[in-house]
């Protein structure tokens, strides 16, 4: 994600068997229904202890006028320990739950949807949720996601969006396969993940199906309907799909439709800058008009709102690609290591046009910010030590900033052939997995041979400014 004020500064159907979760969600369930969070102390509630989902198989209509969402979702999971029951996270009412095929009993409360079912550790189990309800009328942990107007809706937010239009075992630990089917007005396009491969007119309505070909994590999954200008080709060895409101204006709308069609070009570019494939079919992005503050890495296809359609949010969210979608982190408190690393990217993109390098931008980063300001009064590898209103802190800028100096800092402390040696290793080794930052700081300490303890102390977990020493990279 990156916010506007931050830029630079199976199932059943076309799933012809579930895909195997690349991560399973972490440990055995501590009770017989499986504990009630995956185990995140940022968001206690969030994913299921006992679950590890294989895939999802969404299908969903949306109404304009009345902006209601309604719809049915299949779950294929398999549970990691013997359960009585468990739970998925969504917020609009359930009209009934069913496991391979019979009616369960179920409670929901806030998010929390209970399911009252026994399920057996490793049997792969078949499940049924269907829903209906409004979206714009349901918060959760301080956030109200839903983005719509009369004429279009977007489906996207961080670090949760899934509850909003589908049932998710919604944590980074526990990424499935997803086939996204959403009925509309048949004059609406509708946008979501990876590739379109069905589209049917029955009266009315249409409904378009999307199908990536990777697993995902839930807040990753995404939709857009409305009326867009799409294209779609293949640059740079990589297919693209592209969409365009039609309701921006129409400078904006050309500018936009000629800024996405370039995301090929820039995914290529930031393969050859890590030496590493783009672990995703198909790239692309979506420019929509409606206006929530940030573009959004959603998988194969970021979102970006007006005020974000510009060069360096592009590398941003195509950064992400590798650093938060293909590596996710493992919990909500390394952050840093999705938004630092995309910030650098954007970074070293302008350095590599010509304009400040990555060393001048960090010295005036760390010049202009005095010792006593709050951007350095916090720890960066743990953004919401309190656990309160985390929303705001782990999207704060200092955490974007201050990690993007990090990395700059420790590429002038191990020199460019190490740190990029870094990067590579970092997203060709845990491709489809996930990350930590003691593991980050293992693996350079590795590659460089260097104990850098003390430097990343002084970046990530000192809650004051660095000293001014060529060890902490500012020599």
């Amino acid at each position: 994600m990156i916010r506007r004020s931050l830029a630079l500064a199976v199932a059943t159907g076309l799933i012809a068997a579930p895909l195997v979760s690349s991560q399973p969600a972490s440990g055995r369930a501590e009770d017989p229904r499986g504990a009630s969070g995956i185990g995140d102390p940022y968001f206690p509630l969030d994913g299921n202890g006992g679950i590890d989902v294989q895939s999802y198989d969404v299908h969903d209509r949306y109404q304009f006028g009345e902006r209601r969402l309604s719809g049915w979702t299949r779950i294929m999971l398999r549970p990691t320990a013997d359960l009585a029951g468990f739970n998925l996270d969504l917020l609009l009412p359930v009209q009934s739950v069913r496991i391979d095929g019979d009616e369960v009993d179920f409670e929901h409360s806030g998010h929390e949807l209970e399911i009252s079912a026994p399920v057996a550790e490793g049997e792969l189990v078949n499940v049924v949720v269907k829903y209906a309800g409004f979206p714009g009328r349901y918060s959760y942990a301080g956030e109200s996601n839903w983005l719509a107007n009369r004429h279009e809706v977007v489906a996207m937010n961080q670090p949760h969006m899934a509850p909003w239009w589908f049932p998710a075992n919604d944590h980074p630990l526990d990424r499935a396969a997803i086939k996204i089917a959403i009925t509309a007005p048949k004059g609406k396009q509708v946008i979501a993940n990876g590739n379109r491969v069905a589209r049917t007119v029955h009266g009315r309505l249409a409904t378009t199906t999307w199908l990536p070909d990777e697993p995902m994590v839930p807040y990753l999954a995404f939709f857009a309907a409305g009326e867009f200008a799409v294209a779609k080709g293949a640059d740079h060895g990589h297919p693209w799909v592209v969409a365009v409101s039609k309701r921006l204006s129409p400078d904006l709308r050309e500018h936009g439709m000629s800024l996405l069609k370039k995301s090929a070009k820039y995914t290529a570019w930031i393969e050859d800058v890590l030496g590493a494939d783009y672990p995703f079919s198909t790239t692309g992005g979506v420019a929509t008009s409606l206006e929530p503050g940030f573009a959004l890495e959603n998988q194969t296809r970021p979102t970006y709102s007006p005020g974000s359609l510009n060069t360096s949010t592009v590398i941003h969210e195509l950064a992400h690609q590798w650093f938060g979608d293909s590596v996710a982190v493992e919990g909500w408190k390394d952050i840093w290591l999705n938004e630092g690393f995309a910030t650098f990217f954007e970074i070293y993109y302008a350095e590599e046009a010509g304009n400040l390098t990555g060393d001048q931008w960090l010295r005036d980063q760390y010049d202009g910010l005095p010792a006593n300001s709050d951007f350095w009064d916090h720890e960066v590898a743990d953004p919401c030590p309190t656990y309160e209103n985390c929303v705001s802190s782990i999207f704060a800028w200092w955490v974007y900033n201050r990690g993007g100096m990090a990395l700059q800092a420790l590429r002038n402390v191990i020199g460019d052939d190490d740190f990029f040696e870094v990067l590579r290793t970092w997203v060709t080794d845990r491709e489809g997995g996930n990350g930590t930052t003691s593991q980050f700081e293992a693996l350079a300490e590795e590659v460089s041979g260097q104990d850098l303890d003390a430097f990343f102390d002084a970046w990530l977990h000192d809650m004051q400014k660095p000293a001014d020493t060529v060890a902490n990279g500012l020599g």
